[in-house]
């Protein structure tokens, strides 16, 4: 049997770490009246990769906001490092946010969008072109310093995207469907690199996608959410080992575990629509 609903036969190692970023009853209504979530309670831990998957409409992304504090709850409360988000940005609390299109800027180089943050953030050039040429070996992308986000193609440019992220060296990482626009060979290829550097780096990380086989490769822990208003639904487990690659893709638990999650999907696709 596959570990379902948080109970792994084998418990990986951020299972007993502590919370990262933690949603304690998080409810959100927008301004128009919209209850985009319904309260959530959700702990992710030290070192986990968490997918959050979903019908279209269910929170996926309120929930990323929340946690990067993009937008603040209408009730409940949100704790990082089980403490306010002034404390973010010291020493081993920082966070970096990789958005669904790359946003690079045109004009500039790409080691000039890669070193932007730390250009904000006034740290000596010398030492930011280094963590800059750094960040960019990290997602293979050595030797494409000088290029322009044109001469790129999209996969390229999103790993620009995600050493842009990286160069803050932070402690977590979010990110909203980053290879959603991609081909599903780029797409796998980077899903590769992401496990690796995520296995790396012992790097915290929640990601949003609409792919199940996408889910099922990162993840350590999937969390499937229903619709109208947002709300988790079950959770899922892939206690596999890692870091993953092809042969993970073609066995037969990888299918199993797409499966169940596909029959979860549908519950909630259901639900969502009345049928």
């Amino acid at each position: 049997m596959l570990a379902l609903n948080d109970a792994p036969s084998i418990r990986h190692a951020a299972a007993d770490a502590a919370p990262v970023v933690e949603l304690l009853s998080a409810e959100k209504i927008y301004s128009d009246g919209t209850r985009a979530l319904a309260p959530v309670d959700l702990a992710v831990r030290g070192a986990e990769f968490l997918t959050l998957i979903g019908p279209s409409g269910c929170g996926k992304s309120t929930v990323l906001k929340l946690m990067a504090n993009l937008i603040e709850p209408s009730d409940g409360r949100i704790l990082w490092w089980r403490g306010g988000f002034d404390s973010i940005g010291s020493d081993g609390r920082r966070l970096a946010f990789v958005f669904q299109d790359p946003t690079l800027m045109p004009w500039a180089r790409v080691e000039g969008n890669v070193r932007l943050p730390l250009d904000l953030a006034q740290v000596p050039a010398p030492l930011a072109r280094t963590r800059a040429l750094a960040a960019l070996a990290h997602v293979g992308l050595d030797g494409f310093a000088h290029h322009y986000p044109r001469q790129l193609s999209g996969g390229m440019r999103m790993r620009v995207s995600i050493a842009r992220a990286l160069v803050t060296e932070p402690d977590l990482l979010l990110m909203d469907e980053p290879f959603g626009a991609l081909d599903e060979f780029t797409r796998n290829r980077l899903d590769a690199d992401l496990v690796r550097l995520w296995w790396e780096r012992k790097l915290t990380t929640v990601f949003v996608t609409h792919s199940i086989y996408e889910a099922v490769f990162l993840s350590t822990r999937v969390v499937v959410m229903a619709a109208r208003p947002g709300k988790v639904f079950k959770t899922m487990t892939i206690d596999e080992a890692q870091p993953r690659d092809g042969a993970f893709r073609d066995s037969p638990r990888f299918a199993e575990y797409c499966r169940a999650l596909s029959g979860w999907l549908a519950e909630v696709s259901s639900a969502a629509t009345g049928c």
